[in-house]
């Protein structure tokens, strides 16, 4: 789908190379630039998922004979992608206006936390520190409870990321009507708040200003049990018509306890006579029950446990894999290997000499 626009990444960790990999696996060709030395991800046990489909060089910014490198890489480039504080960039001669001034067409990805501008720009920070500030933690808890930590799905990719990526590609498009490239300040904390509009457009019975008192964090058909064996399901049967058939699938249509789904009053009452049902039962049983009917119930699963699910493996999931996502005339596209660190260092500088950029 990308096929003929280049991403230059510079090495960075977590929804920075996210981004170049999701571009990489919709056809982008993505050239990382890593590390001279100590190049690859350095965080322990990390595996190099994120660098699959690119090619690699490795450069020392600090060296003239490598900027200059650098600067051809983004004179040849559509878009490019760092994840580095605020500053870093610039010191190294390569910020915003340096590149726009090597490639007036260029897209400039700048992927933070806190964003370029405002006090917490220059802090550090992570993932759920930005959920904190953004307002996106608030309903992330159950009635009573401190807010859970979320996966790093929520800030660093769903606020982050896919933001990056779709800046960058909207970038592009302009670009390639106007000749102008921008430069793309993608936040977790404006993308983790943008995220939260179609909360908002719910109205207040389901943003209420009070945690615990929404339609999604505090009534007993949204949330977890605990079942006999240890494991958990995922109950959210909003609509009336759902929340009935729940209620008939467990044989409690009569149950005088439940019989009224929106009386937050009651909700504790509801949530402590559903608990005890649920955990009288392994989860097999509840899989069991509720297959192929339209009662919003599923299994909490693990990555491995979920790869083996008939759903899942229908759609070509396998154990330990992140299909690329999304797909096209309902192709699932096979995205090529990570490479080793500079593994590409001597084409991609014969490419760049061939273009006479070097």
């Amino acid at each position: 789908m990308l096929s003929g626009i280049r991403i230059i990444e510079f090495e960075a960790l977590g929804p920075a190379p996210f981004a170049a990999m999701h571009l990489a696996d919709l056809g982008a060709e993505v050239i990382l630039v890593q590390r001279k030395s100590g190049g690859g991800n350095p965080a322990k046990g990390a595996t190099r998922l994120l660098d699959r489909g690119k090619r690699s060089i490795s450069l020392d910014l600090k060296a003239e004979a490598d900027l200059r490198v650098a600067r051809a890489l983004i004179r040849s480039a559509d878009g490019l992608i760092e994840g580095m504080r605020p500053g870093v960039m610039e010191r190294l001669g390569l910020g915003p206006e340096e590149a726009r001034a090597l490639n007036p067409g260029l897209v400039y990805g700048r992927m933070t936390g806190w964003g370029q501008e405002g006090p917490r720009a220059r802090q550090a920070g992570h993932d759920l520190n930005y959920l904190g500030l953004s307002g996106a933690l608030f309903y992330g808890g159950l009635p009573g409870a401190v807010p859970g930590v979320p996966p790093t799905l929520l800030g660093d990719i769903g606020g982050g990321a896919l933001y990056l990526t779709v800046g960058i590609l909207a970038g592009i498009l302009r670009a390639r009507e106007s000749g102008r490239g921008t430069v793309v300040d993608a936040a977790i904390v404006d993308g983790a708040q943008h995220m939260m509009a179609l909360l908002r457009s719910m109205g207040a019975q389901f943003d209420t200003g009070a945690r615990g008192q929404s339609l999604l964090d505090g009534p007993h058909w949204s949330r977890c049990y605990r079942c006999a064996c240890g494991g958990h399901v995922a109950v959210q049967c909003l609509e009336p018509q759902f929340y009935a058939l729940f209620l008939e699938k467990l044989g409690l249509e009569t149950d005088p306890v439940l019989a009224e789904q929106f009386v937050r009053a009651q909700w504790p009452g509801q949530v402590a006579r559903l608990e005890g049902v649920f955990a009288a039962w392994p989860l097999s049983h509840w899989v069991d029950l509720f297959e192929g009917s339209d009662a919003c119930v599923a299994p909490v699963l693990s990555p491995e446990a979920a790869a083996r699910d008939p759903h899942m493996g229908a759609r070509g999931h396998v154990p330990d894999s992140a299909l690329p996502a999304p797909r096209f005339d309902g192709r699932v596209v096979q995205p090529g290997p990570a490479p080793d660190p500079g593994q590409h260092d001597r084409e991609i500088l014969q490419e760049l000499t061939e273009r006479g950029l070097l």
